[in-house]
């Protein structure tokens, strides 16, 4: 009896029991990630795959899915002479004020990056201190607010 090669290319995606919570901890099968240099690689090496719709996490030539509660990428810093978000990731993307919304969870603040990846953009969530940054930078305007990004006053609503 035999059996047929197996195709060219990575094994399938699995789930391999790592979590990515909502407010950025990462947890293995139910147990907090205690290591602080193994959270921050795992926190740069999330990705998304569009073909799958799944987020991995890649460990050297190893890449498992991961369960993402629900953001898989964090605003870690806010650039507002760019006009930018600085991700989990590393990566940088342009702050879209028309997708500012509140976590149904916390009210935290997202936003939706990585639009060449998925149309409706994949969410990000802001940490504490870029979204106390950002709410700094925001003045009312009559029933809106503004805000100076990339040289620009930009007008928008408040999310609800």
């Amino acid at each position: 009896m035999s059996t047929a090669p197996r195709a060219p290319g990575p094994p399938p995606l699995r789930p391999f029991g790592l979590v990515l919570h909502h407010d950025g901890r990462f947890s293995h099968e139910g147990q907090p990630i205690g290591n602080r240099r193994l959270r921050e690689h795992f926190e740069r090496h999330v990705a998304y795959l569009p073909d799958e719709q799944k987020y991995i996490v890649r460990l050297q030539h190893f890449r498992g899915e991961i369960e993402v509660e629900e953001a898989g990428f964090f605003v870690r810093e806010i650039d507002l002479d760019a006009g930018e978000v600085v991700l989990s990731d590393g990566t940088r993307e342009r702050l879209d004020l028309s997708t500012l919304a509140l976590s149904p969870i916390d009210d935290a603040l997202l936003c939706r990056v990585k639009r060449d990846l998925a149309s409706e953009g994949l969410l990000a969530r802001f940490t504490h201190a870029s979204q106390a940054e950002l709410l700094q930078a925001v003045e009312p305007e009559g029933e809106a607010f503004v805000i100076s990004l990339a040289g620009r006053r930009e007008r928008f609503s408040m999310p609800e």
